[in-house]
């Protein structure tokens, strides 16, 4: 359920949401090298594994959506990306470099920030108090405590208020702005629309475009297809810890989104045939 925002939410009272921010968010010019790589990553939670040799290449400046219902794996995958899950196979390799045994903090002030699900704010502070811990181990960047102001225009009126009395939606901004302020390269958002209002889940997302621009790469993850197909410059789904659709959203029909997300084992291709989507076949634009 979505949760209920009421009046005084300042978040959902700021208006409009520009036509840049509407359209889907193309990559920058495509670069020779990712900048996160996964190769045939397997994670277990205990005897359950979770992730079934996932692999993904994501570029310099793409929005990089993976969608899936719930228990696909997804906030696994992002999770063990950022270092917080341990991997029973396969790497990850940051910028070139092997990263699969370096430790979360680590991975941090080397330019990889989350954004957990849930927030994760330290709710006895104040806002600006929160924003200030994620500056704590900041790297050399464009992003400050003002310009996150700046972003929320509503923030800085609020910033001795504690984070606990938010409204969902604020605190999902600050959330925002702590992982802002650490300058990462690669900001990793999980699932930035649970619980929220459609207005409030528009606004959020109508931010991408200022947040790109400071020449941030964005892993997302998110149940809201239609919303993570607005963004998504490329689209990886995932259904029990395997993937079972990858490539660019101009490349993929509501049909195929449909049954990966489903895990229906045919969906319709272009030519009235039916076309095996799981398990083991993918549609991809890039090679892996």
């Amino acid at each position: 359920m979505s949760e209920p925002e009421g009046r005084g939410d300042a978040w959902a009272e700021e208006r409009g949401t520009s036509d840049k921010g509407r359209r889907r968010l193309e990559s920058a010019p495509e670069a020779s090298e990712p900048i996160i790589e996964v190769r045939d990553l397997t994670v277990h939670h205990g005897q359950l594994r979770a992730l079934d040799r996932i692999s993904l290449r994501v570029f310099p400046g793409e929005v990089y959506a993976i969608i899936g219902a719930n228990g696909a794996g997804k906030s696994t995958l992002l999770r063990t990306i950022a270092g917080l899950n341990q991997p029973t196979e396969g790497t990850i390799r940051y910028d070139g470099k092997d990263v699969t045994r370096i430790r979360p903090e680590r991975r941090a002030t080397s330019g990889i920030a989350m954004v957990p699900e849930g927030r994760r704010l330290f709710g006895s502070l104040t806002v600006e108090e929160n924003l200030q811990v994620g500056a704590t181990y900041a790297r050399t960047g464009p992003w400050t405590i003002e310009r996150v102001y700046e972003l929320f225009s509503w923030m800085k009126d609020r910033r001795a208020q504690r984070t606990e009395q938010l409204s969902g939606g604020e605190q999902q901004a600050v959330a925002i702005g702590r992982a802002l302020v650490a300058n990462p390269r690669v900001l990793l958002l999980d699932e930035l629309s649970l619980g929220l209002a459609p207005v409030v889940v528009q606004r959020i997302y109508g931010m991408l475009p200022q947040i790109l621009a400071s020449g941030l790469t964005v892993l997302l993850v998110e149940q809201d297809v239609s919303q993570a197909l607005r963004v998504a410059s490329h689209l990886q789904c995932l259904l029990e810890g395997r993937t079972t659709l990858e490539g660019k959203p101009s490349d993929v029909t509501p049909e195929q989104v449909e049954a990966a997300y489903f895990g229906l084992r045919t969906a319709p291709a272009a030519d009235g045939h039916e076309e095996a989507l799981w398990p083991g076949s993918t549609t991809s634009s890039r090679g892996s």
